[in-house]
């Protein structure tokens, strides 16, 4: 969170608020109004909302090149990230040192100090919904929100049960009221069950739970100005959206999400207009270790809005190099800029 932003969060996963740079904003004293006078009746005013960016990343690890980002940070891209209000990616492993590898092709975990290297980033919360939340098992897990709680640091879409994995992160940002989800659409055939979050059953938020998340999107609705959500969903390499992801798009917005953006796909995919809310179908790879071609091509995307009004959105090229996001120099800029906007010809969604 910005130096700017009055926080006034609730870490779901933690228990506890975010300690990101505060400005305090000091409470309203209750009035001296003596009992025998009535108070006045208000003038019913429509409500003014703010400004607010939020800056989005794709996936992220710290394995194999990657891993460099735990001794020196992600410093290229971090000035972007840091330049918004609020900045989210996917944290797409276990935060844990401990457990035993899912029967699965690929297993990523890292130390707790990732959550300092996020923070150092100018990265205000995650979501570790994704076929990676829950890769060394229950005690992954565990430990991946035990070190949330002692970082203070926001985490969405894993919890102790579905309470918290389907609970957002809700922050106040000049008096605007954010809330963040974060939600899985990719699961192991194998390993969906035991890895969805139930009542009293630790596990990561689904969105083949459909009415769960319909309904606490809808909840989080009646008490935010501003609702995000972040899918892990989409299939690897694709380039276009696949049916689900049109679905539960428009399903989320319709019960009430203003931003709708997603990862998994490992390449960038197109975004734009879906009515009045905002979708990205695929920000790509972000800190993580792919080596060259469209895995290396990522960025930042930063989205304003004002209340439930999107302002507008602005993509920043990066490519992965040495397994970190590093900006590209403004002439290679505008040409990656040109393809991603070309990227939203298969989406149905609209540039404005």
């Amino acid at each position: 969170m910005r130096s700017t932003a009055w926080v006034a969060a609730l870490l779901v996963v933690a228990g506890c608020s975010t300690s990101a740079k505060p400005t305090p904003v000091a409470a309203p004293t209750s009035g001296g109004v003596p009992s025998t006078v009535p108070s006045p009746t208000p003038t019913p005013t429509a409500r003014v909302h703010r400004p607010v960016t939020i800056a989005f990343g794709g996936d992220v690890h710290f394995e194999g090149a990657s891993a460099a980002a735990l001794r020196s940070g992600l410093r290229p891209i971090t000035p972007l990230l840091s330049a918004a209000d609020v900045a989210m990616v996917n944290l797409e492993t276990a935060i844990t040192t401990r457990g035993t590898k899912a029967p699965k092709e690929f297993n990523f975990r890292a130390p707790a100090t990732a959550f300092a290297a996020l923070r150092a980033a100018g990265i205000d919360v995650v979501t570790e919904a994704n076929n990676h939340g829950m890769d060394y098992g229950l005690v992954g897990l565990r430990d991946s929100v035990a070190a949330a709680r002692a970082a203070k640091f926001p985490v969405v879409g894993i919890g102790l049960d579905a309470a918290q994995a389907y609970a957002p992160w809700r922050v106040t940002v000049r008096g605007e009221r954010l809330a963040f989800f974060g939600v899985t659409h990719v699961l192991d055939d194998n390993l969906r069950a035991a890895w969805t979050a139930g009542v009293g059953k630790p596990g990561l938020a689904s969105a083949y739970e459909e009415a769960r998340l319909l309904g606490a999107v809808r909840a989080a609705r009646r008490t935010s100005d501003t609702v995000v959500v972040y899918l892990h969903w989409g299939a690897e390499l694709h380039a276009c959206p696949i049916p689900r992801q049109y679905d539960i798009a428009r399903k989320l917005v319709a019960a009430g999400a203003d931003i709708v953006v997603g990862s998994h796909a490992h390449v960038l995919l197109g975004a734009g207009m879906l009515g009045r809310a905002f979708v990205s179908y695929g920000l790509g790879n972000f800190n993580f270790y792919a080596h060259g071609g469209l895995g290396a091509q990522t960025g930042v995307l930063t989205v304003t809005v004002s209340g439930r009004h999107v302002d507008g959105y602005r993509w920043a090229p990066a490519v992965i190099s040495g397994g970190v996001p590093v900006p590209l120099a403004e002439a290679s800029a505008v040409a990656a800029r040109k393809r991603w906007d070309a990227l939203r010809g298969c989406t149905n969604l609209a540039a404005r």
